[in-house]
């Protein structure tokens, strides 16, 4: 026997290395030392900075994979990796730098693995970092034909004095909100859950969703705020603090970026609330308290910033085609998040 034999075929994976070369390159920053194919990745660090402090992160795309394989569309989880890593990474004030991929399957599927790197090319575009190398891994009888998982690693560096960590955060702070493009890539055990009881059809196109097919609305891509962002610290705004509103929602993420002896208060009705989860709500019976408890609710950003530059937050990123809102404000509390839901 060979290796082939075994279910490895050494020849494709080489082909398509090749083959994605050239998306790899696109996300090329002037960094960058060396090229794909090598045992490690190589970046040095940018000038400028006093005191750097490099930033890590790590995440998934979790059970949306299942829905992209149902679909058979995987140009888009490849976004979703990437957004859920240098998102996190963005909320200490770090820019992202470099991001690297693990990508499982059981039999290599060239045509399918490429738009899943396409997707994080794309991803690592929009967010200005580089795609410095990653391990694709054939693995025969682990996975079942024609699926493969993903997971994501990002680095980001940020100037000591100007880490954000919650001690700057003030009571009367204001909460402002971005929102999310939709479900993101949290909850999905639910979605999927959801959508199984009701026996929906993924292709099908209510008119709810404005002609796009219930598969392409939920495979949505995560909002990548890294731009807009890093433009608003570079602005000057005065940003305290920031939270990504990945699973757990609101109630989980936001009480993060406070600080100590600090509480905040949402109001539920400032921000426009995206049908897909009224939908989901409906369809499975969701109490209004879990949907908050497991998805994010059209919010996917939230960054706290004194009361009196609320308004010219709000402006800078509307500048930025980010339709933002003032939804809440920090008060004195243990760390709780309140939001009145009747």
């Amino acid at each position: 026997m060979d290796y082939r034999q075994a279910g490895v075929d050494v020849e494709a994976g080489r082909a398509f290395v090749q083959r994605i070369r050239d998306m790899v390159n696109s996300t090329r920053r002037p960094e960058v030392l060396g090229g794909i194919g090598g045992f490690s990745g190589l970046f040095e660090l940018p000038a400028g900075y006093q005191q750097p402090v490099l930033v890590s992160g790590t995440d998934g795309v979790g059970t949306k994979l299942k829905l992209a394989h149902q679909c058979d569309r995987h140009d888009t989880v490849g976004i979703d990796l990437v957004a859920m890593c240098v998102n996190d990474v963005l909320t200490c004030g770090a820019e992202p730098l470099f991001f690297l991929d693990y990508l499982a399957t059981g039999k290599l599927n060239p045509e399918q693995l490429a738009q899943v790197i396409a997707g994080i090319t794309d991803g690592c575009n929009q967010a200005t970092c580089s795609l410095l190398g990653g391990e694709t891994a054939e693995m025969p009888g682990f996975y079942q034909p024609g699926e493969y998982d993903l997971a994501g690693f990002c680095v980001g560096i940020v100037e000591k004095s100007q880490i954000l960590d919650g001690s700057q955060v003030k009571v009367g702070d204001v909460a402002i909100a971005l929102p999310s493009s939709g479900i993101h890539s949290n909850g999905f055990s639910l979605v999927r859950k959801i959508i199984e009881l009701a026996e929906i059809n993924l292709h099908d196109s209510p008119p709810l969703f404005g002609g796009k097919t219930i598969g392409d609305t939920l495979l949505t891509p995560t909002q990548i705020y890294v731009k807009p962002i890093l433009a608003a610290l570079r602005a000057g705004l005065p940003i305290h603090s920031m939270a990504h509103i990945t699973g757990g929602g609101l109630p989980e993420n936001l009480p993060r970026c406070l600080n100590h002896g600090q509480s905040i208060h949402i109001q539920p009705h400032t921000w426009t609330i995206p049908p897909v989860f009224d939908w989901l709500a409906e369809l499975g019976s969701v109490s209004r308290l879990d949907m908050f408890n497991t998805f994010n609710m059209g919010i996917g950003f939230v960054v706290l910033v004194p009361a009196d530059e609320g308004d010219r937050t709000i402006q800078f990123f509307q500048t930025q085609t980010l339709d933002a809102r003032a939804i809440g404000t920090v008060i004195p509390g243990t760390g709780e998040l309140i939001l009145p839901l009747e």
